[in-house]
């Protein structure tokens, strides 16, 4: 059996979202739904636990309630729910330990909403290394006719200096299981201190595209020939790699995006280009951890 779609819930439009959004990805890889909350709620000694025992009730009723639509919607599903005390973050990275993807709804700007406040959300793409799928509250992430994602190009952002075979193999696959186009891109910039010498000759520029096209071809060839029913599109563009990849995937299904695992706890986890694009970005992201 495909390994679960975990969903973290906590009752805004934007989980709600996601939730609709794992669901059709479920059905997509035949894999069951696992709907998730996560909160700290532990009432420490001195406390008394009632507010803690409503904090249970409430959350009960929001996990059979999303199960319940879910279910109607698509009563094929296998679909379960589980409730965690607990940080957050440690226990969506927990969770997700064992799935084959993770799904958070978020607002935007970097902020998910609910239990994933602040940094959390963050925290739990920098920790784990399974798929996570950020999901806005749009038209596509909600709930549409024939239960399944919308018919759009996936794009996936390529650095052709560095190998990224992980985040390839998710963008392959998940393009061969949609039937749908796979825009693989690569931007590149001149260095800020060229100045107007000849690196901006039409004929150089015109050379260095060539040399990068041969590049990301290169590269992107033993994934054809593994997948040769999917519709591949390579393009090498010049400009700042997020606003191409966000102008590229503004119409897009889903975004796909890497980050190197470091296994160093000092210095950052995600890098500036995937940091803008959860930031920015309208269509779902898929973000891939690899070495």
């Amino acid at each position: 059996m495909n390994q679960r779609i975990v969903a973290g819930i906590d009752g805004t439009t934007e989980s709600v979202a996601a939730s609709h959004w794992a669901a059709r990805e479920a059905l997509l890889r035949g894999a069951p739904l696992h709907l998730v909350h996560a909160e700290e709620w532990s009432a420490p000694p001195a406390i008394p636990a009632a507010g803690s025992d409503v904090r249970r009730r409430w959350t009960e009723a929001l996990l059979h309630e999303a199960r319940d639509e879910l279910r109607e919607e698509h009563p094929e599903l296998e679909i379960t729910t589980e409730s965690i005390d607990g940080r957050p973050a440690d226990s969506l990275v927990g969770v997700a330990a064992s799935a084959g993807m993770l799904v958070l709804g978020s607002r935007g700007l970097g902020t998910l909403t609910g239990f994933f406040l602040g940094s959390v959300g963050m925290a739990v793409i920098q920790a784990t290394e399974r798929p996570v799928v950020l999901v806005r509250a749009a038209a596509d992430a909600t709930p549409h006719i024939h239960a399944r994602h919308m018919d759009r190009d996936m794009v996936v952002g390529v650095d052709i200096s560095r190998p990224c075979d992980a985040l390839l193999a998710f963008a392959f696959d998940e393009a061969s299981r949609r039937a749908c186009t796979l825009r693989a891109l690569h931007s590149w910039m001149l260095p800020p201190l060229v100045g107007s010498g000849s690196a901006y000759n039409p004929e150089v520029n015109a050379e260095i595209t060539q040399s990068l096209n041969t590049g990301l071809d290169n590269m992107l060839k033993p994934w054809r020939e593994k997948y040769p029913t999917v519709d591949m599109d390579a393009q090498v563009t010049s400009g700042h790699a997020s606003q191409q990849l966000l102008e590229t995937g503004s119409e897009a299904g889903l975004i796909v995006v890497g980050r190197r695992i470091r296994r160093s706890s000092i210095g950052a986890h995600i890098g500036p280009i995937t940091h803008a694009i959860l930031h920015h970005s309208t269509a779902p992201v898929a973000v891939i951890a690899h070495e």
